[in-house]
């Protein structure tokens, strides 16, 4: 076990920096530079948090919409669904696979950039999708 800081303390040191000390000194190419470094930090930071569960969520549903538990990785259950889509076995309107894909991308989109006002009114269509 590491002990302090942690790399989610280290990330957030690095973020903080740069959008609070670094970005206000810059101008031009160099600020736009930092603003990308910190974004990419924040990213870091929520999937650090975020992607094992996302993952094991994800897996949950592809395996119930697979029919069962078709086995193997999350890729190995992605490449299987795109099979499938491509077979015509699953319909491209199937509810069960529309709310899988909302689902998938809210998490991504949680981690990519939760300040995205697309996000924002997902959530407050769907509630629900803030724990997916």
């Amino acid at each position: 076990m590491q002990d302090r800081p942690t790399a989610q303390e280290l990330l957030v040191a690095v973020e903080e920096l740069l959008r609070e000390t670094l970005m206000p000194a810059l101008r031009g190419q160099a600020s736009f530079h930092a603003r990308v470094a910190a974004n990419a930090m924040g990213i870091v930071r929520r999937e650090i948090d975020s992607i094992a569960d996302l993952d094991v969520r994800e897996s949950e549903r592809l395996s119930a919409l697979l029919g069962g538990d078709p086995g193997g990785s999350l890729d190995d259950l992605n490449r299987e669904l795109c099979r499938r889509l491509r077979a015509g076995e699953i319909d491209l309107e199937d509810e069960v696979l529309v709310e899988h894909l909302i689902r998938t991308t809210i998490g991504k989109v949680s981690i990519d950039n939760p300040r995205y006002s697309g996000y924002a009114k997902a959530l407050e269509i769907w509630p629900d999708l803030k724990d997916t």
